[in-house]
């Protein structure tokens, strides 16, 4: 297993941010190669014109399928006709019909064991949306092509923060946190932590959905009535889940070190902090699902698109979390196989 030359599957986002920059940068040191095999879905044409935008010497080769993809090259999967003109910057509708092509087709071969692993390159919400992606995001997109119960994770060296509820308007937040929600997440994470991670005993926390976890029914009653009853029969069922804790002191005090990952109640209390403390070195990655998925930490940033100026440090950061959960999971489904039972059959 070790041997495996790890085919990593890659979209490229939308064509106006900084997602084929921070791609042509990531894999202009040939080296890469020697850690995987990948495959990016787009078209040569608009990498050789981006590649010539930022004096980039990445070399490339183009096929026509994933499954045709050459070991030690970076390869580009044609599947885009009709090459639509660069905007770099602007919310155009041609880059989100881009961006959608690449996520399907990668997708698809992901689903088909042509690629081992998707590294998803930033997406805009909003251009990306048509009658075939109505999701606010790659999580919920992927969660309908896959198998399994996904959930995001944001993951770096130290630091782990899980989302009961992600792309959530705030004003929804406490009617989607319901005790079966929160088995359900905790027990994907768990799973995430000792599979994906190697982490045999997971300790978990847990932060409050009200300001001081509701002080005692005060500043609401969530945290009484539903986080605390849910965590201690989780805790009661033998998992190290604790909590709820106050969301404002979690981070600053350093609290988040004693344990493997740290549950949010929603999208802003856990991605704010996570990007605070790891923003350029963070990786969001979909658990739970029969595939591996990650991205970087950051979005299409129009801003800086076409500049030269994006740090493609997150992207490098997903592709080696891709790869290395990648193995881990492989491990696992080794080191828990039943001898006898392989052994009898």
């Amino acid at each position: 297993m070790s041997d495996k030359i790890i085919r990593v599957g890659i979209s490229i986002g939308d064509l106006n941010g900084i997602g084929i920059e921070v791609i042509l940068k990531t894999f202009e040191d040939a080296r890469m190669m020697e850690f995987c095999t990948p495959v990016i879905f787009g078209a040569t044409k608009t990498f050789s014109y981006q590649k010539k935008i930022f004096k980039l010497n990445t070399n490339f080769v183009g096929v026509s399928s994933a499954a045709e993809a050459v070991d030690g090259k970076l390869n580009i999967v044609n599947l885009i006709k009709d090459v639509p003109n660069v905007e770099f910057g602007k919310e155009t509708k041609a880059g989100g019909t881009v961006a959608l092509q690449s996520l399907q087709a990668a997708t698809e071969a992901l689903k088909k064991g042509e690629v081992d692993v998707l590294v998803t390159a930033p997406i805009n919400k909003y251009n990306i949306q048509t009658e075939e992606f109505k999701f606010p995001g790659h999580t919920d997109y992927l969660a309908t092509q896959l198998e399994g119960d996904s959930l995001m994770f944001m993951v770096s060296d130290g630091l782990r923060i899980g989302l009961l509820t992600d792309h959530v308007a705030v004003k929804d937040i406490a009617e989607h946190i319901t005790p079966e929600l929160i088995e359900r997440k905790i027990e994907t994470i768990h799973e995430s932590l000792r599979k994906d991670f190697s982490i045999q005993k997971p300790k978990i926390a847990m932060l409050g959905i009200n300001p001081h976890s509701g002080d005692n029914g005060v500043i609401g009653k969530e945290d009484d009535d539903v986080m605390k009853p849910t965590i201690q029969k989780i805790f009661e069922s033998g998992k190290m889940v604790f909590g709820p804790y106050a969301a404002d002191s979690f981070f600053g005090s350093d609290s988040y070190k004693q344990f493997d990952a740290v549950v949010a109640a929603y999208h802003d209390q856990g991605l704010i902090p996570f990007k605070t403390l790891s923003f350029g070195k963070g990786v969001n990655y979909t658990a739970g699902l029969s595939k591996v998925r990650t991205s970087p930490d950051h979005g299409t940033a129009y801003g800086i698109a076409g500049k030269g100026e994006a740090d493609p440090s997150s992207f490098i950061e997903a592709l080696f979390a891709a790869i290395k959960i990648y193995k881990n999971r492989e491990e696992y489904k080794t080191l828990s196989a039943n001898p006898l039972k392989k052994s009898n059959g």
